[in-house]
């Protein structure tokens, strides 16, 4: 078992070796493997066999066209969930659930079925901190105060680094200070430098700080680790006033409660107003694409901002100190640790955090595409996934059909995500550039730009969909913009061909050639801006 645990906590290739090295290194080739292997394949065969190209293209755009209805129809059941989540009163269905114990609409093996109520549990939020300013962090914990859970039954850890230095240490100083005493607990803790092994980053930040809280806090004091439910945000992170009631009354009314993780829908309105239209697009988009995943549950992973319990989490070792996407892979180790037997709990609710903002407007183009670029080496997972499930593939209990599942998902969602853009965008023409006289002399060649652009122009639907969701989705006009604010933030929506292009295909498929040509990537910080 020991053997296997260290196997669920690989980073990459270079950890192993012999031959799960190798191994292991032909997945991490495989995921840009194949997004070049259809991008240069399409190329190629548009100079040989075009017309095979041009079918393929009109098959491609036929695809697209039904993904966009099928997604758009996904993308309004969930705003009509989230809204019904925000309006819900989360407080009052927890002391419900208190009074009675026996809902008829719980679980049957629920803890509220049990006699587990609200009362009885700690929200354990942890906050990971690099050289975020004082004003960012204090949001952030006034948005903890202000969610209306109890404070007392709340321990807030502030993650700090000490690479941070000495401007680190002053801004400790004036939070402890003015906190302190506002929480049952205000633990302050302080991650290395250097230590061997790591990646400086969110993940070894938040693991040193959950290892310190054992060992000085809940181990002590005698904690019950079955009644601490473990958040983990974003130092930008803004709470929804009710978000820890409704994770509450999710945690003690589903199923195997201990058996998953619980994901907000994430929303990026701090400061959605200030920044550039293409930073508003990108992350909206994402939010789009987390709100479907709600919906298709089955599939949802976990992403930024999001809880767990301290159970499953101490069981599994804690989070990795090797990985760059720590927060996806949390929910794999997971997964993996159970045999297959975990997932991820939608909240109807939402959390809201900082668009990409820098100081100029090419040094917030540099930074969303850093941004993209990290979050897309979540394909850095895929090898893992691979290389486990073989390494666990005859473990008694293995649930093989729910990881080949998670597998299949993220294989095509990488490559979809490198690739799809670029063929609408570029490989739909290349028949016409590279067939010569034998393909644009005949009555396809003719047809094609036509037939793609009806199929391209319904698809529109999608993007009409988004730019009114989008506004619905915006939180109250600051006064000092006017209402031709709100049209220009609609019709920015037209930039999305290009966007997706720039901040989604080019950072994506950089990454998964970076680690096929085992180029790892370390651990962007995004810089936090909001003036």
């Amino acid at each position: 078992m020991n053997q296997t645990i260290d196997f669920l906590k690989i980073g990459k290739a270079k950890e192993l070796s012999g031959r799960d090295y190798k191994i292991y290194r032909l997945l991490e080739i495989l995921p840009g493997g194949l997004s070049l292997l259809t991008i240069f394949g399409l190329i190629i065969c548009s100079y040989f066999k075009p017309v095979w190209v041009a079918y393929f293209v009109i098959a491609f755009d036929v695809y697209w066209l039904l993904l966009v209805v099928y997604m758009a129809i996904f993308l309004i059941t969930s705003y009509v969930r989230l809204k019904r989540g925000l309006r819900t009163d989360w407080k009052k269905k927890c002391q419900e659930l208190s009074a009675t114990c026996l809902d008829k609409d719980v679980a049957s093996d629920s803890l509220t079925r049990k006699g587990l109520v609200y009362s009885d549990l700690i929200q354990l939020i942890i906050l990971p901190t690099y050289n975020e300013g004082v004003e960012i962090i204090k949001t952030a914990l006034d948005s903890i105060i202000n969610d209306g859970f109890s404070t007392d039954q709340m321990i807030i850890a502030l993650a700090m680094e000490e690479r941070g230095g000495e401007d680190a240490k002053a801004r400790a100083v004036i939070i402890k200070e003015e906190y302190q005493n506002k929480f049952k607990h205000f633990v302050l803790t302080w991650h290395p430098d250097g230590i061997e092994g790591e990646i400086k980053g969110k993940g070894a930040n938040q693991a040193w700080c959950v290892r310190e809280l054992k060992k000085n806090l809940i181990d002590p004091l005698n904690f019950d680790r079955e009644k601490i439910l473990i958040s983990v945000f974003d130092i930008d992170t803004v709470v929804h006033p009710g978000y820890f009631y409704c994770l509450t009354y999710k945690f003690l009314t589903v199923s195997d409660p201990y058996r998953a993780s619980y994901q907000p829908v994430p929303v990026y309105h701090n400061n959605i107003w200030n920044a550039p239209f293409f930073s508003r697009v990108a992350a909206t988009s994402n939010t789009f694409w987390q709100m479907i995943m709600q919906v298709r549950h089955e599939s949802l992973v976990t992403y930024s901002s999001h809880s767990m319990t301290y159970k499953a989490l101490e069981e599994i070792g804690f989070w990795s100190t090797k990985m760059v996407s720590e927060d996806s892979r949390i929910f794999w180790d997971c997964l993996m640790f159970y045999n297959g037997h975990y997932r991820v709990e939608p909240l109807q609710f939402e959390v809201s955090m900082d668009v990409t903002c820098d100081k100029s407007i090419w040094r917030t183009m540099s930074s969303l595409y850093k941004q993209q670029r990290r979050w897309a080496w979540g394909g850095e997972n895929i090898p893992y996934l691979l290389f486990n499930a073989g390494k666990k593939w005859n473990e008694p209990g293995l649930d093989r059909k729910r990881i080949i599942g998670h597998i299949i998902i993220q294989i095509y969602g990488f490559h979809a995500w490198a690739t799809s853009a670029l063929i609408i965008a570029i490989v739909g023409r290349m028949p016409m550039w590279l067939g010569g006289d034998r393909f644009n002399s005949t009555v396809l060649s003719g047809n094609l730009p036509a037939v793609t652009q009806i199929l391209m122009n319904f698809a529109m639907i999608g993007l009409i969909q988004s730019a009114v969701l989008s506004a619905l989705l915006l939180p109250k006009r600051p006064k000092n913009y006017s209402v031709w604010k709100n049209i220009k933030m609609i019709l920015e929506w037209v930039f999305v061909p290009i966007t997706i292009i720039f901040f989604g295909s080019i950072p994506c498929l950089e990454a998964q050639i970076r680690l096929m040509f085992g180029k790892y990537m370390g651990f962007w910080v995004t810089p936090k801006t909001r003036s």
